[in-house]
Parts: C-alpha cells; sequence; structure tokens
C-alpha cells in the first residue's frame, strides 16, 4: 500500500482566534491610513464589522479601483510645476479667461500666466 502525504488546512478568525468552520468564513480586504488590509472573521464577526462601519461608509465618498488610499505630500491644488490653482483661476477669471473651478486648466491659460507673473 503506497503512502501519499495529506495536507490539511484550518481557518481561524484573526479577532478572536477560534478556528472556523470554511462556510462560516468570511476574508475582508480593506484600506485605512494609507494602508491595505486583510483579516479573516467568522460570518457573525464580519457582520459586526459591516455594523460598525456602515454609518461611515454611508458618509464616505467611493475611490475608482485601482487606485490608492495614500495622497501626495503636495497640496491638492496645485499642479505638476508647482503652480498653485487656485491663484491660476483667479487671474484668469480677472483677464477674460473662462476657467472650470475643478479639473485641468488649459495650457493657454497657464502659459499667459506664466507670462504675466
Amino acid at each position: 500500500m503506497a503512502r501519499r502525504p495529506v495536507t490539511t488546512y484550518s481557518i481561524t478568525d484573526d479577532l478572536t482566534g477560534e478556528e472556523i468552520p470554511e462556510d462560516e468564513a468570511t476574508n475582508i480586504t480593506f484600506s485605512y491610513g494609507g494602508n491595505s488590509y486583510e483579516i479573516d472573521l467568522s460570518n457573525k464577526n464580519a457582520k459586526k464589522l459591516d455594523d460598525f462601519l456602515a454609518p461611515y461608509i454611508d458618509a464616505a465618498r467611493k475611490v475608482r479601483s485601482g487606485s490608492t488610499a495614500t495622497r501626495s505630500k503636495s497640496p491638492a491644488n496645485r499642479d505638476l510645476s508647482g503652480r498653485d490653482l487656485n491663484a491660476v483661476r483667479e487671474w484668469a477669471s480677472k483677464n477674460g479667461y473662462a476657467v472650470a473651478p475643478r479639473g485641468r486648466v488649459a495650457k493657454n491659460v497657464l502659459d499667459a500666466y506664466d507670462a504675466a507673473n
């Protein structure tokens, strides 16, 4: 009779340390504070987490897939060359250029701003 090794795995609730059956286990991946986490929980503890986070999730904005939770160190209203886009928009409005309150600023507006400043 031939022998063959048998490998068994068990799932442990990461919160309580208790072993849980596979059909009663939930794997949750989440991000917080710029870090990503993964935790295995029993369905009961996963429900507790869902209930706890529900008001925060309801108040939050969704982030597109592939984005990270980290933010750059530069202020949000600066372009890659370091221009303060709020100042550019203010200057452009005073000088007859149509600019949106958010988003990209047209290259011709940036060039005119650079030339004037």
